[in-house]
């Protein structure tokens, strides 16, 4: 019984290394997946808050003077940016609200958000593109179609719109850089949705 209860306390010493170690990997683990978390909870509020500024810089946009009276919502592109904007930042801020809740990461969550991702991504890009081409008129003209440049009469109008664009841009950077991590976070976690299976091809040969 002695040699038993022996044998038995050695196994239980030689097996306490391996849970300690064990243990350490799953609190590292466990840490590294916090600070994982709370990065990207912080990098899905930043858009947030550039949409939040662009849209109400943009919102402020008009201007009276002695050659008329001016304001974002005569222009298509600019009622855009302020949507696409809003749209944003109401998505950044359920996006960080759901990255934040500690819960395990699977693939429809995944997809989700991957796909949400690169949807908005697009969206306020091509806000911003349209934008800019918009503020490239107003400060340049087009002689082709008439029409004159229209910041040398409203030009505390075009320095808000700039504005407005240029924190547009940042956002679009900071989606750019969401995008790359939802995908990376699929693509190296998950495999494809649907198995392929390899299948021969037949070719069919023409003879002259």
């Amino acid at each position: 019984m002695e040699k038993n209860s022996e044998k038995s306390n050695g196994v239980a010493a030689a097996r306490s290394p391996m849970a300690l170690m064990g243990s350490a990997r799953n609190g590292n683990e466990e840490e590294e997946n916090t600070g994982m978390r709370t990065a990207e909870t912080m990098l899905r509020l930043v858009p947030m808050a550039l949409g939040v500024a662009a849209l109400v810089v943009m919102l402020k946009d008009s201007q009276s003077n002695e050659f008329g009276s001016v304001s974002y919502s005569d222009l298509g592109a600019f009622r855009y940016l302020v949507h696409a904007n809003g749209i944003c930042a109401g998505y950044s801020l359920l996006s960080a609200v759901i990255a934040a809740v500690p819960r395990p990461s699977t693939m429809p969550r995944a997809w989700t958000f991957f796909l949400l991702d690169q949807i908005l991504t697009y969206l306020i890009l091509g806000a911003a593109a349209v934008s800019t081409e918009v503020l490239y008129l107003a400060n340049k003209g087009d002689s082709a179609i008439t029409w004159s440049a229209a910041c040398g009469s409203f030009a505390g109008f075009c320095h808000k719109a700039a504005t407005s664009v240029i924190i547009t841009f940042v956002a679009v950077l900071c989606y750019v850089v969401l995008s790359l991590v939802s995908s990376y976070r699929l693509f190296t976690k998950f495999d494809a949705p649907v198995n392929y299976t390899s299948k021969t091809i037949e070719t069919t040969v023409f003879h002259g």
